[in-house]
């Protein structure tokens, strides 16, 4: 079914790596291009995950672009690169320097693979994906971010540790933009198709709200020398498989709104329908005022980075 499809990675570090292994193992595409300015490291990342394919009797090939120009004709691409933030270095410095990385990469994939649809992974995500949009001119549905899946994981996995039970059932919901104001959705969080409120105390969904905000940081911190890969890989993958199958489904991910939820001019974090064509449809659900206060504190986050990036006039080019 999906014979001739092409995936392209730009960032072969450990998320960008895992995505394409994740990818290979399933069959998902014909071939899988990793662009890394590593350039013999994504080589042998390459070879290994060819050799890995062949040995679950997988079609997919998994080659290097020597350049952006290499990175053409392809059905989907996966942007992972970008600066982690290091000491001494503020939010702002870290998103301008991820912006210019962006748009830079952008450039090569509008003029490569112009019909592509852009999956953004780098952060801060939501202000990346605001930037990819802008600067590669595609319409809102070919520019997607990931987050949405993978904070809904993590919480997901917070409810089966906290219940004991429930594995594979659990459904959660997580809205808004990636970071410390994301909007988790107790509400829409079910067990088998029961409420969560049904289960659990209102004190261990509060907990449990709060460790999925702060769950990348958790990881880091066991870490120590860089932060979680296998469940953002996974999530992308997700995605990247949902578009290549066209299946339809339902999935939060981060889009710009035109007006969705009351909001224009930024990105965030809702659920979306995702098929051949990207986001096809923007799905809007019911919010009650106390998720509408934090989804509008989240949206606020995002503009006020997007804010940053025009005061130093970054859409002009200079």
């Amino acid at each position: 079914m999906n014979q001739g499809k092409r995936v392209g990675i730009v960032g072969a570090g450990n998320v960008g790596a895992t995505v394409a292994y994740s990818l290979a193992m399933l069959g998902s595409c014909h071939e899988i291009i990793l662009r890394d300015n590593k350039i013999d490291v994504a080589k042998g990342k390459a070879l290994d995950m060819s050799q890995a394919a062949s040995a679950v009797r997988s079609h997919t090939i998994v080659t290097v672009a020597d350049d952006m120009s290499d990175l053409t004709n392809c059905d989907v691409i996966v942007v992972t690169a970008g600066s982690p933030r290091l000491p001494g270095m503020s939010r702002d410095d870290l998103l301008m320097i991820n912006a210019k990385i962006t748009k830079e990469v952008i450039e090569g994939v509008a003029k490569y693979s112009p019909d592509a649809i852009v999956i953004m992974v780098s952060n801060p995500l939501d202000a990346m994906t605001y930037v990819a949009l802008k600067e590669s001119g595609f319409e809102r549905s070919r520019v997607i971010g990931m987050a949405g899946i993978l904070d809904s994981s993590r919480m997901a996995s917070f409810i089966q540790e906290k219940l004991g039970y429930g594995g594979g059932q659990i459904r959660a919901s997580v809205m808004g933009g990636h970071g410390d104001d994301m909007v988790p959705l107790p509400r829409y969080s079910t067990v088998a198709g029961v409420p969560l409120e049904d289960l659990l105390t209102p004190s261990e969904i509060s907990e449990i709200v709060a460790r999925t905000r702060s769950g990348g940081a958790e990881i880091v911190s066991h870490l120590k020398t860089g932060s979680a890969y296998y469940a953002p890989a996974k999530s992308t993958a997700i995605m990247v498989e949902a578009i290549l199958r066209d299946t339809k489904q339902i999935h939060p991910c981060a889009v710009y709104l035109e007006g969705e939820y009351g909001y224009s001019n930024v990105v965030s974090g809702v659920p979306v329908m995702l098929g051949a064509n990207g986001a096809e449809k923007i799905i809007e659900v019911t919010l009650d005022d106390t998720e509408r206060a934090m989804f509008k504190n989240s949206c606020n986050s995002v503009s006020s980075l997007i804010d940053t990036l025009n005061r130093n006039n970054f859409f002009k080019g200079e």
